[in-house]
């Protein structure tokens, strides 16, 4: 399906990519700014992830991205930019890889940013690319900047599941298994799969030289995860931007969070 109006941006929401590591053809939608099909140029791009329960259609249907990014790119707050919303809720859900079947960070590296940047006119450099989402898209966000922070400028975590706060919720959710999980396996996937530990292990210098935006609602029941790393930034002087708002976990909070994703991203294409 094509949602278009003249001289507006254009979204296309049931696109397919071929996926040899997930073996199975993964669904993403793309927003292509107003001046994409009559310009010659390349553009930056924002990867925008979606929560638990929504797909590709998440940003699209409940988001109004197309409605939006439009206005912001028409009132001067945001560049032109592609926007690429993948879908991480068929078979199974989530953003990492989850075994031998469910290889889906290695799937976005590998396959679907580079197919992307190859289909659409994108600049592929570092300052050009960004990320962000929200909840479970939101941990993405965090996980994606920590593990690959040569390849994105910014990064916008809304309402972020950071991961699992303690080993012992990482066990409730990925138990030790004899002959699938280890202990060591458990302990392993905790310290990478948590926002805070990886603000250990990862270089101070790796997370400067990404500009964060942190922002979740005064009622959000992810407050407490947000606000560690909010502290532990703070406490290792990362630079980063961190928001409270009136609201919750919620599609009306993060439609409001938007203009401000796009906003904070547009700086660092616009070389700030």
């Amino acid at each position: 399906m094509v949602v278009a109006n003249a001289q507006n941006g254009k979204v296309f929401d049931n696109l397919t990519v071929k996926s040899k590591i997930l073996k199975s053809e993964r669904k993403y939608s793309v927003y292509l700014p107003p001046d994409y099909e009559t310009s010659e140029r390349s553009y930056p791009v924002l990867y925008l992830l979606h929560g638990a329960g929504d797909d590709q259609t998440g940003w699209v249907q409940f988001g109004e991205i197309l409605r939006i990014a439009d206005n912001a790119i028409k009132d001067g707050s945001a560049t032109p930019m592609v926007i690429v919303m993948p879908d991480a809720n068929t078979g199974k859900r989530g953003y990492f890889n989850q075994g031998d079947d469910w290889r889906y960070e290695d799937f976005f590296f590998e396959e679907l940013l580079p197919y992307v940047e190859q289909e659409y006119r994108i600049k592929g450099e570092k300052r050009f690319r960004a990320i962000a989402g929200l909840s479970m898209g939101g941990g993405g966000s965090f996980m994606y900047a920590m593990h690959h922070p040569e390849l994105f400028s910014s990064a916008c975590p809304l309402s972020a599941y950071v991961g699992p706060l303690t080993l012992e919720e990482q066990k409730a959710r990925y138990p030790v298994i004899e002959g699938e999980h280890s202990e060591e396996d458990v302990v392993a996937y905790f310290r990478r799969h948590n926002a805070l530990n990886l603000m250990d292990s990862v270089s101070v210098e790796d997370l400067k030289s990404v500009r964060w935006y942190i922002d979740c609602g005064d009622d959000d029941f992810l407050y407490e995860g947000n606000s560690l790393v909010h502290i532990a930034m703070r406490k290792k002087e990362v630079p980063h931007e961190y928001r409270v708002r009136e609201g919750g976990h919620s599609w009306t909070y993060w439609r409001q969070s938007l203009p401000e994703v796009l906003r904070f991203v547009s700086q660092a294409f616009h070389q700030y």
